[in-house]
């Protein structure tokens, strides 16, 4: 496991404050509330482990095969459902959402390989990431993948409540291999997929997913 770039501003804003609280609590706490001191420590200590575990890359063997749509993130898929696409298709498309708690990698990877084609930051609300708005109304950065064979994928990324920053490292013309990293949402949220209308799902609401690794569908 290693820890992501995007952490390394973040955890030592925490590694400071970890030391500086810790100091303040012993040199006041420690000489007459000795239990309180070492419960405040604790707790510290396991706030700062958990923001480490934001940033986490875990060891996996990710999957790459032709034909197949990779997870672009960890997560839960909370919804499967045909939609019309107002932002780039402009027609009826097969739309797959896979929600990120805070407890899943952060890594956002592209589930197929091609060329990147659309790519467009919107601005705008911060609602929950299961509320049905959110695809639509929230913060969120779309990418739209062309592959070998001419198929479209359009890869949202959204914010939420709790997720205020995408990064997304991607520029249209750009050439992306499957499972390749394209971007980062801090402290989870959801990355919504639009697909072909005849694309044959592999997974239901409900799976838990692995990001570059789980198949969500084939064509």
């Amino acid at each position: 496991m290693i820890i992501h770039k995007e952490g390394f501003k973040t955890i030592g804003i925490g590694a400071t404050l970890l030391v500086l609280f810790n100091l303040a609590n012993f040199s006041i706490l420690s000489s007459h509330l000795p239990i309180v001191s070492w419960i405040l420590f604790l707790t510290s200590f396991g706030v700062f482990i958990f923001l480490i575990s934001f940033f986490r890359i875990p060891n996996r063997k990710l999957t790459l095969e032709n034909g197949k749509i990779i997870a672009p993130a960890d997560g839960q898929v909370v919804v499967v459902e045909e939609i019309i696409d107002t932002e780039y298709f402009n027609d009826k498309r097969l739309q797959v959402s896979i929600f990120m708690s805070p407890l899943n990698v952060h890594v956002n990877r592209a589930p197929i390989s091609g060329e990147i084609i659309y790519n467009k930051y919107h601005p705008g609300k911060f609602l929950v990431a299961w509320n049905p708005k959110s695809s639509t109304d929230n913060e969120r950065h779309s990418i739209v993948i062309k592959d070998y064979k001419g198929n479209h994928i359009l890869v949202k990324q959204i914010a939420g409540a709790l997720a205020r920053r995408i990064v997304n490292y991607m520029q249209i013309g750009q050439l992306i291999n499957q499972t390749a990293e394209f971007g980062f949402i801090k402290f989870g949220s959801r990355v919504d997929l639009l697909l072909p209308i005849e694309t044959k799902l592999l997974v239901n609401i409900g799976d838990k997913v692995q990001g570059g690794v789980t198949v969500i569908a084939e064509y």
